[in-house]
């Protein structure tokens, strides 16, 4: 009986010691999760670089592959993945959502979406995919949103990376800007105003990328429209609009502009562009009309500036 006895607290004092083990292990694996020391500079053309403000996103991949990990949250793997507010290149506030990862190599994506001071489009959008831990992100893509008339909306500005990283440096990145800006100034030749009856007038632009891959930032299926709306100037002598952000688009696209009069109906004038709108290019577009239309950790985040382009073209309106 005692043989008994003595068998039972030795086996509890066994399970209790294996018990303490696995406590002291899982306690152990939170102790030993490592929230790198994040930063992102991109050199540009003329050697500068400019300090990101706006909002970096960090999707830690497994090592050499494009199959997401996921992020420990309070502990637990999750497919949140880590979110930076940034302000003149550094890390602030407390509303950010960092990286917390075991030790080890990681295959980093980052997305960003930059803020200016100059205007741009107010209201874009993307359709983002569904993030799972294990999903492949290079069959995962940012798609346009569509406007629900077969055109589509502009896009956020937006900037990428891809680096393979190691929990034991710091992770720094070099991000490129993978869409494209325009801006559209339209005037009558004449530099006259413009006539009352015109209710307004939109830009649709073909051609646009409608997605762009997850991993690498590729554009697929460049057969898109997207539309945005004109603003007249307060002289009444021009239509424009603040800088749009687009998918990159395929060689030449053709642009429309719509005018639509108080009337209702719609006037279209159309012309292929000699300028490509691929990635970090920037065009203004200058449109002449020749007549009035009939009745917590802290890093460094920059971006490079854009390629700037210009385009003038003229639409002759025979009376």
């Amino acid at each position: 009986m005692k043989k008994l006895v003595w068998g039972v607290v030795i086996l509890l004092g066994m399970l209790t010691s294996c018990s303490e083990e696995e406590n002291n292990s899982s306690q152990d694996t939170v102790m030993q999760l490592i929230s790198p020391r994040v930063s992102a500079m991109v050199e540009n053309e003329t050697s500068s670089y400019s300090p990101l403000t706006g909002v970096l996103e960090a999707y830690p991949c497994q090592s050499q592959s494009s199959i997401y990990f996921g992020n420990y949250t309070q502990g637990k793997l999750t497919p949140f993945y880590g979110y930076y507010i940034i302000q003149d290149g550094h890390v602030t506030g407390d509303n950010n959502r960092v990286l917390n990862l075991p030790e080890g190599s990681y295959n980093m994506v980052y997305w960003g979406t930059p803020k200016y001071e100059e205007p741009t489009y107010s209201t874009p959008a993307i359709s983002e995919p569904g993030l799972q831990i294990g999903a492949d992100l290079a069959q995962l893509y940012f798609s346009l949103r569509a406007n629900g008339d077969g055109t589509y909306m502009p896009v956020f500005d937006m900037v990428h990376a891809i680096k393979e990283m190691d929990t034991s440096e710091d992770f720094q990145a070099s991000l490129q800007r993978v869409v494209a800006g325009l801006k559209v100034i339209v005037k009558r030749k004449d530099n006259g105003i413009f006539d009352s009856d015109i209710l307004k007038m939109q830009v649709q632009i073909g051609g646009i990328a409608e997605k762009l891959n997850v991993y690498t930032a590729e554009p697929e299926n460049q057969t898109k429209t997207v539309q945005f709306d004109l603003v007249r100037s307060e002289d009444g002598t021009s239509m424009s609009n603040a800088t749009v952000m687009l998918f990159p688009s395929a060689e030449h696209p053709i642009l429309d502009l719509v005018i639509t009069t108080q009337d209702g109906k719609e006037h279209r004038l159309t012309k292929e562009l000699q300028t490509t709108l691929s990635a970090n290019t920037r065009l203004t577009l200058q449109i002449l009309l020749g007549e009035v239309l009939p009745s917590e950790r802290k890093g460094n985040f920059t971006i490079e500036n854009w390629r700037e382009a210009t385009e003038t073209i003229e639409f002759i309106v025979e009376e």
